[in-house]
């Protein structure tokens, strides 16, 4: 998922669809590149499970994978409360005093 956001363009496709379906017609309008590159994008979105395309009519209008977003919020969450208790024990241990250092 990191991987397939890391692309600027990819992140703005994210934003884009984050205010509702589109097709890649419709995304590309919003980009200074052709659908063909726009649609390169889009498979990189969709194999990382954060977008999703189905068929309407003659148009493949593309979504954003809600799930894939909650699994990627809950990861981030678990790796923040890690470093949170981490960075809380280095700020007790840099406050303590050299005395009770010693006493300990």
């Amino acid at each position: 998922m990191f991987s397939a956001l890391a692309d600027p363009t990819r992140r703005a496709l994210v934003r884009a669809l984050g205010e509702g379906d589109a097709t890649v017609g419709e995304l590309a309008s919003g980009f200074s590149v052709g659908v063909p590159a726009i649609s390169k994008h889009l498979s990189v979105l969709e194999a990382a499970g954060l977008v999703s395309r189905h068929r309407e009519a003659q148009w493949r209008r593309c979504r954003l994978e809600a799930q894939a977003f909650d699994r990627l919020q809950e990861w981030l969450q678990h790796y923040t409360a890690l470093w949170q208790g981490s960075l809380d024990r280095l700020d007790e241990f840099l406050i303590r005093s050299p005395d009770e250092e010693a006493r300990s």
